[in-house]
């Protein structure tokens, strides 16, 4: 039978002014203002989110990244950004990196790694000394002994070229021939008489002289270009000897230098090997230190702020742990673009192209957390196109390559540089709200690759006196580090209240802190208006009061819209079929409550409830749930032996959007079961709760704000004394209601009814016991059950006489 699991039914009774709303308890606490209060470091305690924390930053193996989630991203950075701090102090201090040129390749600069705040050492010695060769080297150079040396080999060279010519123009003279330098070249001529002798005096010459003649001159021609042929060859052999001259010069100036500076790296073999490479190219290119015209150029090229011929020895600082503390750096970037990411490479103007050099690379954040942890955003993260691909790669590859997205996708194809990746050993930590990670680990699995340590951050926490008194100290922080006025305890117990009403339950506290602060901030600065130097419970009421009025005025319409008689909403008399039904309406951070009024129809039928909302598809899942167990719990209850016979319509009057959720099933089941009892419902009371097959009346979400919606509009129109709200018996310890309908409760101008199930409520909303099934099987006469039942009785038997009557009209 359907009684053996029911228990009788309780009148329900208003609830007493002390179970709606729970006040702060700060006996622990014994201060006159927060400002005696020690502050909380970081946020109240999480200790699962703690402990995955701490072995993420613990384990080094790949793969146990941290993802954060939670639902306010800057709280958990600041929780997790102090413990990781602790954990970074542990971890010995990573190494600083820097690029150099690569003499051999230019277009692949070589990164070497240095121990910790060693860099900018190497980069002030290689400056240093690139600085007093450029003022050594010319001044050596320029000495008396090196301008004698080099005078004698050049002299050397030159009377060795005028040697050959003075021995073919002896050679000529004795032949009567004349070696001339012309403008043009070398030529030869007859002489007599020590004259060069006309053309036309030669064509009067005897043919055998002329002939002699020629002949002499065509083999000194031959002999001038075999001496012409040597002079090439001479002068590079004089180059050379100048240029050996040069480096063994260079080579004794460097020597002492380059000894001095390997000192102090000694223990580094790549930094010694570059500073070897360093020396071998000064040698072979001495002649930028030496000539004016590369002097003028380095000048002319530091001007406009690009790399000069003696740039090319100094060192690029790339990351450096000289500018933080002992352990491994905590970076965080709040914009993790790709080149903010792996780095950037930056370009130049020069004379309508775009140049570069080694110097101009730029670290990202994966080169400043490297050796330590990175802190990133997941929604910024994902934001950013080619961000996510780049940090997987970086991950996997355990390097950190500087990428350039429009070379890899085209657009441009300047010529740029290749430098050398940088081997990575870092713990990265996304921070994200629940939603956007699970999301994101559908669309890519991979997430579980790279992230494989989860900290799910609590919203809220239970509501005892010691994390109250926490969160005491916790809001006399935050009031200390943003220079806020100190908070006297009432705010303080105020604030706590607030905190419990965000998490929309009294036993539980919203950890919200941005909110806080906000709240906390405002309050300050009434407090200031007021000229008080601490905040009082007025100044952080008025606060709220103010935050909501800034935000009501979609609240302030809807309710018009009720008063007006615009949306039809009822709160006196009674109606059958027709019930106030409560929703919450969410803006942004905004939530309100408001009545909305439910009808329900009925008819014999074929057992079939209607959902109008369903099926003009305005209706969600969820609501289309809830009415079809309403029809579970009519065909368990009511009229056994005989088949469902109704056909009901239930709708949401007035409703012209979605309607979704199925708290407002047993204000439909109340509609529905007036409709069939044809028993009207008093319309001064609103009803919220889901329920089931059973009729077990079930919890819902926003419990106040519907309560205190309701409330308005009966308080606009004027308190009776019987108005009220009926909530499931389970969602009162939810309740944290505002100060007047806490007031208008006590005072008995208005109620809170606790229901478990629908029994409880249909008799307070129709004056009528509900009734139990005696022993006979049958409710008692003059209850509603009795009404029900005998209204499916009488619609089952219409039913059946229909199809009686239509039997026998097909019969006849």
């Amino acid at each position: 039978m359907e009684t053996s699991h029911r228990q009788p039914t309780r009148p329900a009774a208003p609830l007493p002014a002390e179970r709606l709303y729970r006040a702060a308890d700060l006996g622990a606490l014994t201060f006159a203002t927060t400002a005696e209060l020690a502050p909380l470091p970081g946020l109240l305690e999480q200790p699962r989110a703690a402990q995955a924390i701490r072995f993420g930053t613990g384990i080094a193996q790949r793969g146990f990244n941290i993802f954060a989630i939670g639902s306010n991203s800057a709280a958990m950075q600041q929780s997790v950004r102090g413990l990781l701090d602790d954990a970074a102090r542990t971890r010995p201090l990573p190494s600083d990196w820097v690029y150099v040129a690569n003499f051999e390749a230019a277009h692949r600069p070589m990164a070497i790694a240095l121990p910790g705040r060693r860099a900018p050492e190497l980069q002030k010695a290689v400056h240093t000394l690139i600085d007093d060769l450029r003022i050594t080297l010319p001044a050596i150079f320029e000495s008396e002994d090196y301008q004698k040396r080099r005078g004698a080999l050049e002299q050397s060279f030159q009377s060795k070229n005028e040697a050959a010519f003075s021995a073919l123009g002896d050679k000529a003279a004795a032949r009567g021939i004349a070696v001339l330098r012309t403008p043009m070249g070398f030529g030869m001529a007859p002489v007599r008489d020590g004259k060069v002798v006309p053309p036309q005096e030669f064509n009067a010459w005897p043919d055998a002289e002329q002939r002699a003649t020629r002949e002499a001159i065509q083999q000194l021609e031959h002999d001038l270009e075999e001496t012409l042929r040597q002079v090439p060859r001479v002068e590079k052999e004089a180059r050379d000897a100048i240029r050996a001259l040069e480096r063994e010069t260079a080579e004794a100036a460097l020597r002492q230098p380059f000894e001095q500076i390997r000192q102090p790296f000694s223990d580094l073999p790549r930094v010694v090997q570059h500073l070897d490479a360093m020396h071998a190219d000064l040698l072979d290119n001495v002649q930028a230190f030496v000539s004016p015209e590369a002097a003028a150029e380095g000048k002319a090229l530091a001007a406009m702020r690009l790399a000069g011929p003696f740039d090319r020895y100094e060192v690029n600082v790339l990351v450096t742990q000289a500018d933080h503390g002992d352990g491994a750096p905590v970076i965080e970037e709040p914009h993790p673009t790709l080149a903010n990411l792996v780095g950037r490479i930056e370009y130049q103007q020069v004379q309508g192209a775009l140049v570069t050099n080694f110097r101009l690379i730029k670290p990202g954040a994966l080169h400043r957390a490297n050796g330590g942890t990175l802190l990133l955003d997941a929604r910024s993260l994902l934001s950013e196109a080619f961000s996510w691909p780049a940090l997987k790669r970086a991950l996997l590859r355990r390097e950190v390559a500087i990428e350039d997205v429009a070379r890899s996708i085209g657009l441009t194809t300047t010529v740029s540089l290749e430098p050398d990746p940088i081997p990575l050993d870092v713990k990265v930590v996304l921070f994200g709200d629940r939603m956007l990670y699970y999301m994101f680990a559908a669309v890519d699995p991979d997430i579980g690759q790279y992230f494989k340590v989860l900290a799910d951050f609590d919203d809220d926490l239970p509501r005892t006196a010691g994390n109250e008194a926490l969160l005491a100290r916790l809001i006399g922080g935050i009031a200390a580090k943003e220079g806020l006025r100190p908070l006297d305890p009432g705010a303080v117990g105020r604030v706590i209240e607030h905190a419990a009403r965000l998490a929309d339950d009294a036993d539980r506290l919203a950890l919200h802190t941005e909110r806080l602060h906000d709240l906390i901030a405002e309050a300050s600065y009434l407090a200031g208006q007021a000229g008080r130097a601490s905040i009082a419970r007025t100044d952080v009421e008025a606060a709220i009061a103010q935050q909501i009025s800034r935000v009501s005025r979609p609240r302030e319409r809807s309710a018009e819209m009720i008063l007006r008689d615009i949306a039809l909403i009822e709160t006196s008399g009674a109606r059958v079929g027709q019930i106030n039904g409560l929703s919450v309406l969410s803006l942004g951070d905004y939530a309100f409550g408001r009545p909305t009024r439910i009808t329900c129809r009925v008819r014999p039928g074929m057992g079939r409830i209607v959902d109008i909302e369903r099926e003009v598809e305005l209706g969600g899942p969820l609501h289309s749930k809830g009415v079809l167990i309403l029809s579970g719990f009519i065909a368990g209850r009511y009229a056994l032996d005989t088949p469902m016979s109704v056909h009901a319509s239930l709708v949401f009057e007035q409703s012209y959007g979605g309607v979704e959720g199925d708290s407002a099933s047993s204000a439909e089941l109340y509609a529905l079961l007036s409709a069939i009892a044809d028993v009207p419902l008093r319309q001064d009371l609103a009803v919220t709760g889901s329920v089931n097959q059973h009729g077990m009346v079930q919890a819902i979400g926003g419990v106040n704000e519907k309560i205190e919606g309701f409330f308005d509009i009966c308080a606009a129109r004027g308190l009776t004394g019987t108005q009220g709200v009926l909530i499931p018996a389970s969602n009162v310890q939810h309740l944290m209601l505002r100060d007047d309908v806490v007031a208008a409760c006590k005072a008995g101008r208005f109620a809170v009814y606790p229901v478990e199930t629908i029994d409880q409520g249909i008799a307070l909303l129709t004056g009528l016991p509900a009734g139990e099934r005696g022993t006979d099987g049958a409710y008692p006469e003059g209850s509603l059950n009795r009404h029900v039942e005998d209204r499916l009785k009488d619609f089952a038997k219409a039913r059946r006489q229909a199809d009686d009557e239509g039997r026998e009209a097909e019969r006849r």
